[in-house]
């Protein structure tokens, strides 16, 4: 099912892995969703800016800088908005419980949605084992993701030479390797197991690029994806209702992300094969 553009309202709007500062961040895709999209709350949930490139290298071009003034522009027409910062922008935690331009700086906070239901709202990271006990791991695969990116990038200008779609070659890799499809599921038991701890109804993440809204041991877990290889996010519905939606390059259209769970997705795809 597609949804043509159009201004596209919502009560809620969740963010996260924008990347902004990288060469991989998808910036014209960022802003022409922002300019179509609306919401009276807005979460960006971590990885906004990406510091840790940033430090190795500094690269900066007009469309992150409108990025940002996009997002200003949204909170001095009167929309709130809460950034959770991520491990890629961690130099912002020191500025936990203030506000700058706005624009409020959380660990993690609790959203009530309108159907009474309650989510805790954090990055992820740390309950990523790799970050918080290996950072220097999490910077060589930081590294190791940088250089599929730079693959993909080449790999897409072909096909959009030949007339094709965007496709992810970085994002199929990964879920094709095991080990990634293991951890990715670890991790979602993880967050589910911290909400069910919180007494709260669900929770809402970023950090794993991984896109899906699925219910684990009754509770609900709703990852936002990303801006660089899924271009992603996650819409609050006027009801209650969560959806995740991606920002297609070719389509030019909203489309409604695949929420099969991991485990039922690999079952089939072996039946295909």
């Amino acid at each position: 099912m597609t949804k043509h553009h159009g201004d596209h309202r919502y009560r809620t709007l969740f963010l996260s892995d924008l990347h902004l500062g990288t060469r991989g961040c998808q910036a014209h895709l960022i802003l022409d969703m922002l300019r179509h999209v609306e919401a009276e709350t807005i979460y960006l949930v971590g990885d906004i800016i990406d510091g840790w490139r940033l430090r190795s290298g500094w690269y900066w071009p007009q469309a992150h800088n409108d990025v940002m003034q996009k997002l200003l522009r949204k909170v001095r027409r009167g929309a709130r908005m809460v950034f959770i910062p991520g491990n890629h922008d961690e130099f912002a935690r020191q500025f936990f419980g203030l506000t700058f331009g706005g624009i409020e700086i959380k660990r993690q906070t609790i959203h009530a949605a309108a159907d009474g239901k309650r989510y805790l709202i954090t990055h992820g990271d740390e309950f990523d084992v790799v970050v918080r006990h290996s950072k220097w791991l999490a910077f060589f695969g930081d590294w190791a993701y940088t250089t599929a990116l730079f693959v993909n990038t080449h790999f897409n200008a072909a096909r959009r030479a030949l007339g094709l779609p965007y496709w992810s070659f970085s994002a199929w890799a990964k879920l094709k390797v095991k080990n990634a499809v293991n951890f990715i599921g670890s991790f979602e038991k993880e967050l589910a197991g911290e909400a069910r701890r919180r007494g709260v109804d669900g929770v809402v993440c970023g950090h794993i690029h991984h896109p899906i809204i699925r219910q684990i041991d009754g509770v609900a877990y709703v990852n936002t994806g990303d801006f660089v290889e899924s271009c992603s996010l996650v819409v609050e519905h006027f009801d209650g209702r969560f959806e995740v939606l991606r920002w297609p390059i070719a389509l030019k259209a909203l489309v409604h992300e695949d929420n099969t769970p991991f485990d039922e997705r690999e079952g089939a795809e072996a039946e295909a094969a």
